[in-house]
Formats: C-alpha cells, sequence, structure tokens
C-alpha cells in the first residue's frame, strides 16, 4: 500500500438569512475550479483544534465572528489517498449564525449563493457530491457521524463507521 502526507482540515457549512447556502469556486488546490463550503487545514504546530481552525477560517474567508457554540460538528471524515496524494482527516461543521449576503471576492476564490436544489448541478468534487452534502442532510441539524472513504481504488468506497 502507498504512503501518502496526512492533512486534518476543517469545513464550514455556511448560510445566508434566507437559507441559501455559500459556496466558493477554488482558485488553488485541492479542488480548484469547484464549488465547495468554506475551510481550511488546521494549524497543527499551534495545536489548533478543528473548533478554532473553523472560526478561525470564517473570520478569515467571510469576515464572520463566530465563537465555538455557533458552530455544530456534524461529521468526521477519513479520506483515503484523495486524488491519489493526500490523505485528509476533514472535520465538517453547520454553522448556526447566517450571513447577509455575498462576501467579497478572496484570493482562495470567489463566492456564491446556493439554494440547496442548485448545488446537484454545480461542478463540486466528487466526494462532495457522494458523501458530504448526503451528511449535511442527515446530520447537520442534530446528528454526528464519524466517516471513511478510500478514493484510491477508482470507484469511491464510502463506510460509516458511527451515527449517533
Amino acid at each position: 500500500m502507498r504512503t501518502f502526507p496526512f492533512k486534518i482540515s476543517v469545513l464550514v457549512f455556511v448560510r445566508d438569512v434566507k437559507g441559501r447556502f455559500l459556496l466558493i469556486e477554488r482558485a488553488k488546490n485541492p479542488n480548484k475550479g469547484a464549488w465547495s463550503p468554506i475551510g481550511g487545514k488546521l494549524e497543527m504546530g499551534e495545536g489548533e483544534s478543528p473548533f478554532e481552525c473553523a472560526v478561525r477560517e470564517t473570520r478569515e474567508e467571510i469576515g464572520l465572528d463566530l465563537s465555538a457554540g455557533d458552530l455544530h460538528l456534524f461529521c468526521m471524515v477519513s479520506e483515503r489517498a484523495y486524488e491519489g496524494d493526500t490523505n485528509w482527516l476533514m472535520f465538517l461543521f453547520d454553522c448556526r449564525r447566517r450571513i447577509e449576503g455575498l462576501p467579497p471576492r478572496m484570493g482562495e476564490g470567489r463566492f456564491g449563493l446556493f439554494d440547496e436544489s442548485e448545488i446537484a448541478s454545480l461542478k463540486i468534487p466528487e466526494t462532495d457530491r457522494k458523501m458530504l452534502w448526503q451528511a449535511w442532510g442527515r446530520y447537520a441539524q442534530s446528528g454526528f457521524a464519524a466517516m471513511r472513504v478510500d478514493c484510491g481504488g477508482g470507484e469511491l468506497n464510502f463506510i460509516v463507521e458511527e451515527e449517533l
């Protein structure tokens, strides 16, 4: 079995006052050119927690100041061999606070607001399409799931390891 670097990240599912999802069309890899929730990598050298990272990334990317209480951790996902070169451990958060409008474009990409029904027609990563959005629909309001996906064997293999 090949080995890959391991990275830890967060994704934050933010909605506006009308219930539309805020997504970023990523200008950088991974997922360059695809739409995804905002987020980023943990500052592991500083011992940053996933909640601290979600608060920091939300402030940096869209200027929304949150506390840990504004977030619901609804899923933890381990992705093996994503894009054939990285293992990811991702923490998915639903943001309980709503934004008023579209944030300005930034170096990471441009933002858009989308109704849930529009997301399926967007260019989004395959793992997001097949797993992350279903996890949001099932667990974001009150539940939690731990999942893993093996991306290295051609077809994605998803396993729910625990649900609450």
